[in-house]
């Protein structure tokens, strides 16, 4: 998995050898400390690394390339300080592979009016050189984002932090191997997908691995290693009795520790970022794997239930964009419906794997039977969701296209206790309202698998779409059924010629 700390974003700045040495050094001497500032801004995601100015289109064409083939360059910034020709970006831009964002601001918020002559007119000219950068990006077809503004608003800094995140969401995407523990759940629908066809727009990597393979390694762990990992457990959760050391059920526990061991060891030695697993297909385990998934989510792994391989890497992908944030990340299912008039809520869980990075409270490590796998019961952990804004969203595949549907939503404290549910739970209410929402969520072939997110917004979700080339369907407070059907046939359309083109 990539760390934040190995990811950057370079800082380009345009300008042209017609205004003489000295204005290009000033050019340079204006354009580090706009770079400075966003390297130093509280909470950028990412490193930014300035670049030395570029003035022709050679000097374009090697400092994308350079970008293309970096393992950690997760995107370019580029600003025209003053007028850059734009003919002499077609090449670079052309075979730009990174994202770009264009920030449109000059070096100071406001004019020095009584002393303004033609030489700071030619030094500070990007509301001139941009409009023609922009001209260009949009001839040659580039994806981009456009943030215009001074740094120091504080509306400019924030939109390009959620810029960043979806860019080192990408790289983590683009760069990640995904293990399958046995196929997907037999006769379901929305799981399945085209894996070739997500390599090539993603980067993802997706096999399938024999669980027995797994088995092997799990068999294979030690048991002081076990031991010790059962008192992390110890001081890191509330066990329930029987599950502590002299406990009936303490065997089960080490158990689920060597399975956390194993899967941890066979992932990490494999260089995978995300798996899946299914209740179907648990070949030589004992148990299904609950408690491991749910902390191997915590640290950063992307995971899916019954074969989800697209809810898993969406999930590692979203980890990465909001790693540092507050809030967690968490793979989701929608459960059930509290549709008392006024106060419409989903109850949302999944057998055993929530990720506790969302969690209210510290977690219980509990041992409850589970009616399906046909297994020795599973450890597990139990807790409500933490209160607050978030988001779910899900992938699916269309068959001609790929498509992220996300609903803003707020989590919620369940109305009363869930005494007879230990599983890892959420309550939401969704926007605009449930019926709308979920008539929209229908409408768009909305998955049943999400993830459930409070680290990152509505912004980073869009900028990652368009990153990725990808539809993005939105259910917020605007949203109505009418309005949203026209943007489902809307874009129905546009993907289908797009893509004859």
């Amino acid at each position: 998995m990539t760390s934040s700390d190995t990811c950057e974003v370079w800082f380009l700045t345009g300008s042209q050898g017609l205004y003489g040495e000295d204005t290009l050094r000033q050019v340079a001497g204006q354009s580090r400390p706009i770079a400075e500032r966003l390297a130093g801004e509280p909470g950028t995601p990412v490193r930014v690394v300035w670049k030395p100015v570029l003035t022709d289109a050679t000097a374009i064409v090697d400092i994308v390339l350079e970008a293309n083939s970096s393992a950690s360059c997760v995107g370019l910034i580029a600003w025209m300080h003053t007028f850059s020709p734009a003919k002499m970006w077609i090449a670079g831009l052309d075979l730009l592979r990174k994202p770009l964002l264009h920030l449109h601001t000059q070096a100071d918020a406001e004019l020095p009016w009584s002393t303004i002559d033609m030489d700071f007119m030619n030094l500070n000219q990007a509301a001139h050189g941009d409009r023609e950068f922009g001209y260009v990006q949009s001839r040659v077809g580039v994806a981009r984002k456009t943030v215009a503004g001074h740094v120091s608003d504080p509306a400019v800094v924030p939109r390009v932090h959620a810029w960043m995140r979806a860019a080192r969401g990408r790289h983590a995407l683009r760069t990640l191997r995904l293990a399958r523990f046995g196929d997907n759940m037999r006769d379901v629908a929305v799981t399945e997908g085209d894996k070739v066809e997500a390599q090539l727009r993603f980067g993802v990597s997706v096999n399938t691995y024999g669980v027995n393979d797994l088995v092997e390694v799990v068999d294979a762990v030690e048991d002081a290693a076990v031991s010790e990992l059962v008192k992390d457990y110890a001081s890191a959760y509330v066990l329930a009795p029987e599950l502590t050391v002299g406990g009936e059920r303490h065997e089960s526990l080490r158990y689920a520790a060597r399975i956390e061991l194993g899967l941890r060891t066979f992932l990490t030695e494999g260089g995978f970022g995300a798996f899946t697993t299914n209740f179907e297909d648990l070949g030589g385990l004992r148990q299904l794997p609950g408690l491991a998934v749910q902390r191997l989510m915590a640290d950063g792994f992307g995971f899916g239930g019954e074969g989800d391989w697209k809810t898993s890497a969406l999930l590692h992908t979203l980890k990465a964009a909001g790693r540092g944030l507050p809030g967690g990340t968490s793979f989701m299912e929608d459960y059930t419906y509290h549709l008392a008039p006024g106060n419409e809520l989903i109850l949302g869980a999944h057998m055993l794997e929530v990720c506790p990075t969302i969690a209210a409270h510290r977690p219980s490590c509990e041992i409850h039977p589970l009616g399906i796998g046909g297994r020795e019961d599973p450890v597990r952990l139990v807790f409500d969701a933490r209160p607050g804004p978030g988001v779910v969203v899900g992938l699916v595949d269309m068959g001609d296209r790929f498509r992220l549907v996300a609903n803003a939503i707020e989590v919620v404290a369940p109305l009363e206790p869930l005494p007879m549910l230990p599983v890892a739970r959420a309550v939401w209410k969704p926007a605009p309202d449930l019926r709308t929402s979920t008539e929209a969520w229908l409408s768009a072939g909305g998955p049943h698998h999400t993830v459930l997110t409070g680290q990152i917004g509505a912004e980073e979700l869009a900028d990652l779409a368009d990153m990725l080339g990808v539809e993005l369907l939105l259910i917020d407070t605007a949203t109505t059924v009418r309005q949203f059907i026209r943007e489902l046939r809307w874009n129905q359309a546009y993907y289908r010629l797009a893509g004859r083109l």
